[in-house]
């Protein structure tokens, strides 16, 4: 079981967009994935086509303590995978977590339950660094950065790269980046293209060599409540993510070869 955090504290850069269709590309090749929402909005979970206003139990009621992971989660009929959902409850989380004991690791002991149960658990993080997302990154084997190719981008990476060391120093010593992936990518930009090559630069491999384009499809998508694969299969942004899954397994598989992980 692969848990990956997916992770930036600058907004609006295809995190939700890359968790939920990271998740469907990866249940498309017979993975089973679960995808954990740990973002107050709740639109990965409305993007997996569940209605998040009708969830009795969400995520919340796992990190206070009030029922299991098994309890909270529901399937994606239309993505092919499960959903632990949330909505704006999870918003009060952070407040009742704060005197709490061991509060930065409720997330990592719930999934204990989970062990075999899944090949892929996808985590998409709040766009801050709260506790909520140090609950993720304690759970986590490794985070994923989407973001784009943009000035202040580097700005923002090198925050979440010192919160991971922070994280790793404290929290969960086996802590690593996955990956950083490259979001609304748009090949006739040159300021996109120069700083791809920064962070090839200070980065190397672990720049995904798929891209993310701006694609009209992907945008679309959530708005039918279903991952892009199955919006346009052809489209742009669902071959990109078909690629994503394809390159992270091949990653994994090598790491497996090698005794890596």
């Amino acid at each position: 079981m692969r848990i990956l955090a997916i992770s930036n504290q600058k907004g609006g850069v295809g995190k939700t967009t890359t968790c939920v269709n990271l998740a469907a590309s990866l249940a498309a090749t017979k993975r089973r994935v679960l995808l954990i929402d740990l973002d107050p909005q709740g639109n990965a979970t409305t993007g997996s086509g569940i209605d998040k206003s009708a969830m009795k139990k969400t995520i919340y009621h796992v990190l206070i303590g009030k029922s299991t992971l098994k309890e909270v989660i529901r399937p994606s009929i239309k993505g092919k995978f499960d959903v632990a959902p949330a909505n704006r409850d999870l918003a009060g989380a952070e407040v009742e977590l704060v005197n709490e004991i061991a509060r930065e690791t409720r997330l990592k002991v719930a999934l204990q339950e989970l062990q075999g149960d899944y090949d892929y658990i996808l985590i998409d993080c709040p766009p801050a660094l709260s506790l909520i997302t140090v609950n993720a990154l304690t759970a986590s084997h490794a985070v994923m950065i989407p973001m784009q190719c943009e000035y202040f981008a580097l700005e923002g990476l090198s925050d979440l790269v010192n919160t991971i060391k922070k994280v790793r120093q404290h929290l969960n010593p086996d802590l690593e980046i996955e990956g950083l992936l490259r979001t609304m990518f748009d090949n006739r930009n040159m300021l996109a293209q120069q700083v791809a090559g920064e962070l090839a630069q200070h980065f190397g491999d672990k720049v995904y060599r798929t891209v993310i384009p701006r694609n009209i499809r992907l945008a679309e998508a959530p708005s039918y409540g279903v991952p892009v694969l199955y919006h346009d299969r052809a489209s742009k942004g669902a071959q990109a993510y078909l690629a994503l899954a394809g390159e992270i397994i091949n990653r994994q598989t090598r790491q497996r070869a090698a005794g890596t992980n």
